[in-house]
């Protein structure tokens, strides 16, 4: 066989067995991303009022999520390369310590989104506030709940079993949709919540998915020989910091980049209701786009983690081409349904023309991005994979606090004469924060491409969980 046949064999391969792991992942982050959806969409259905406290309070409640995503994220390449390694009876002991950094870190994030509205009202229009606060003491019950339900989706997806991410996270959207319109809306003799009832639907469903989570692991054949609950580990210092030196930099990593959407969102959110609604419709259907290319990079993590265990230098290199196909892929389908139906999906979740208009607008800008974020995503899941976190966290600072947030602030902050809100800036407003996104997304998913090929191009002892 040619070098070129078998160069053609072995992508198709690592396409396939890519696309066979991340295609779960995707459905249980559109999954977990409906959440929001639905949250939006029914808060719309209630009024501007609510739509507008939905889009200052999931923010900040997002903030909880990037944090926990991003610490915990060291379980999984940690249990691809045990896996890769033939070194599955470390594994359970790993999980358990795990556990215990989950517990904490969302008690800790329990106590931070009580706080939030301290904090928000000092800039939030007062109209807004009550909303704000009713949705953020919700769902605060859920953030123990949320650590604990990566930290045992994450051990799954690290020994390549993607299913239970997916068909978990689908039941909970069919259990929140009439669990979250009960609770705002009022039904029987249950009060009207309005946004607070929102916020607590999400909380409870998130406890639901932990107790489902942990039934399918304990149970699971496939995952019988790791002893994941045969006994009960005291927390251990040791094994508790090397977790939290691999996460910590991962999460300064996502929370970076999602702190800039954040604090756009805030900052638009010092201009009125119908710019808060619509950056809401346009950043909710700009999500939903990201967690198809998120899916593909959580599955190439586990492929090169996979292949870093096994000392497959070559592997490492497949893994992430396939990821960047797939992503190339699916960010053009994004693209192209962001440009063309950013009204129709705005027209989705609300009937204000205002806000309509703006949304589909600001759309067009994340149909810009589609390709950088994806690109980004996927290649900070390849070094993910050889736990090379450290230099990628501080490229994340540089791409989205450095630049973009400046950029964001230049473009789109009220002019000298335009208010006190925001004492400088050219005054283009949500058009102009968005295109400080753009700038963020694209410098880094230069640099972090740039940082995997240079890795991937030495010896593979010299890459794996170097920085």
């Amino acid at each position: 066989m040619r070098h070129d046949d078998v160069r053609r064999a072995r992508l198709k391969r690592e396409l396939r067995a890519t696309a066979l792991l991340s295609a779960p992942l995707v459905v249980g982050q559109l999954s977990s991303m409906g959440m929001n959806v639905i949250d939006t969409v029914l808060a719309g259905r209630h009024g501007t009022q609510t739509l507008a406290a939905i889009g200052v309070g999931a923010p900040a409640w997002s903030v909880v999520i990037l944090l926990c995503i991003g610490v915990l994220m060291a379980v999984p390449p940690s249990v691809a390369q045990l896996d890769g390694a033939g070194r599955r009876g470390e594994i359970g002991a790993l999980f358990r310590q795990a556990l215990w950094l989950a517990l904490a870190l969302g008690l800790g994030l329990f106590a931070l989104i009580r706080l939030a509205p301290l904090a928000l009202s000092n800039f939030i229009a007062p109209e807004v506030m009550p909303g704000v606060t009713g949705f953020l003491h919700g769902i605060s019950w859920g953030a123990p709940a949320l650590a604990l339900y990566f930290s045992l989706r994450y051990l799954a997806e690290g020994v390549a079993w993607t299913v239970p991410t997916m068909v978990i996270g689908a039941g909970g959207l069919v259990l929140l949709l009439p669990l979250g319109w009960a609770l705002m809306d009022g039904v029987g003799p249950l009060p009207e919540l309005g946004a607070g009832g929102l916020g607590l639907a999400t909380a409870l469903v998130l406890w639901t998915q932990v107790a489902a989570m942990a039934t399918t692991l304990a149970r699971a054949r496939r995952c019988a020989d790791l002893g994941l609950f045969a006994r009960f580990d005291a927390p251990d210092a040791a094994a508790i910091g090397q977790l939290l030196k691999l996460g910590l930099p991962m999460g300064l990593a996502i929370f970076m980049e999602g702190s800039l959407f954040v604090a756009t969102a805030l900052l638009i959110a010092t201009l009125g209701t119908v710019p808060i609604a619509a950056h809401q419709v346009a950043i909710l259907a700009a999500s939903a786009a990201f967690m198809v290319p998120l899916g593909v990079a959580m599955g190439t993590t586990v492929r090169v983690g996979q292949a870093a265990g096994a000392g497959d230098a070559e592997g490492v290199r497949w893994a992430a081409k396939a990821g960047w196909i797939i992503g190339f892929a699916t960010q053009t389908a994004s693209a192209l349904v962001l440009a063309l139906g950013g009204a129709w999906i705005a027209s989705l979740i609300t009937d204000d023309p205002a806000v309509i208009a703006m949304a589909a607008t600001l759309m067009l800008f994340a149909a810009v991005f589609q390709y950088t974020d994806g690109l980004q995503a996927i290649s900070a899941g390849a070094l993910r994979g050889l736990k090379d976190t450290r230099v990628p966290a501080w490229i994340c600072v540089l791409s989205y606090w450095g630049l973009g947030l400046p950029v964001a602030i230049g473009l789109g902050g009220i002019g000298a004469d335009g208010g006190t809100r925001i004492a400088l800036g050219l005054g283009w407003g949500p058009p102009g924060y968005w295109a400080g996104l753009i700038v963020g997304l694209s410098v880094a998913a230069v640099l972090l491409t740039w940082r995997f090929l240079a890795h991937s191009s030495r010896d593979l002892r010299g890459v794996t969980g170097a920085d």
